[in-house]
């Protein structure tokens, strides 16, 4: 594979041109994410890429119709909490 990609991460759809071997249209849209349910290491007929993914729409597509995201930073917060001002009467 041209990158890692595995279960779980999230891919944006670059390339939603018709199916390459039938010519009908595919139900993925260009510029969205999906989360790749699973990886198959198995050659597309297209020759373009040595796997499939799974990412929920039909059954599986050639990896080049995606492109990996990178995985969110997490960052750690230190929050104080208010204390209520005591008044005097």
């Amino acid at each position: 594979m041209s990158y890692a990609v595995g279960p779980g991460d999230l891919v944006l759809c670059v390339n939603a041109a018709p199916n390459h071997v039938t010519g009908e249209p595919v139900p993925l849209v260009a510029g969205e994410t999906y989360t790749v349910g699973a990886v198959m290491d198995f050659a597309c007929p297209c020759g373009r890429s040595d796997a499939l993914l799974d990412v929920g729409v039909d059954f599986a597509w050639c990896q080049t119709r995606f492109r990996l995201l990178p995985k969110p930073k997490f960052e750690s917060r230190i929050s104080s909490a208010s204390v209520p001002k005591e008044t005097v009467r």
